[in-house]
């Protein structure tokens, strides 16, 4: 809308659903788009590295490693991530473990405590990384601060 350019091509339907009372012990390999209410406990990793989708709604939960090309997170996530292309973090999100993003939205609400990682597609290709720690969940209660730091690896 208004000439902004589209979220990299986000796979637009969902192919499979796992729903709220769903538990599941294993890791999970898919492809297309996966949208996930429930609990998941083990790693998640597009076989279509480069048009997978994955939706995490409010209610879902992740324990384990993510390696998927767009993501959108709304739940809890325990683990890294590996988003190629477009991660987005709505307001109910909260992560605990590393990010690695290719582009990133971070909608107010959203927690992270972990580093988050810029890869560029160039860069990533010549293991080249750019570095930035955020820091988006202030160290006392009186202190409303997000602090930023870069360093170049």
């Amino acid at each position: 809308m208004f000439g902004r350019k589209k979220k990299n091509q986000l796979h637009n339907h969902i192919d499979t659903l796992i729903g709220v009372n769903t538990n599941i012990t294993g890791d999970i390999s898919f492809s297309g788009g996966l949208r996930i209410d429930g609990h998941i406990t083990g790693n998640i990793i597009a076989a279509d590295d480069e048009h997978s989708t994955l939706v995490l709604s409010d209610e879902g939960r992740i324990e384990g490693e993510i390696k998927v090309a767009n993501i959108v997170i709304n739940g809890t996530v325990t683990g890294p991530i590996h988003a190629r292309g477009y991660l987005e973090l709505q307001a109910k999100a909260k992560v605990y473990g590393d990010i690695h993003y290719g582009s990133l939205e971070i909608q107010l609400g959203a927690s992270v405590e972990g580093k988050m990682i810029h890869q560029d597609k160039l860069e990533s290709g010549n293991k080249q990384l750019s570095e930035k720690k955020i820091t988006l969940i202030p160290s006392t209660p009186d202190k409303q601060r997000i602090s930023t730091e870069s360093d170049a690896i």
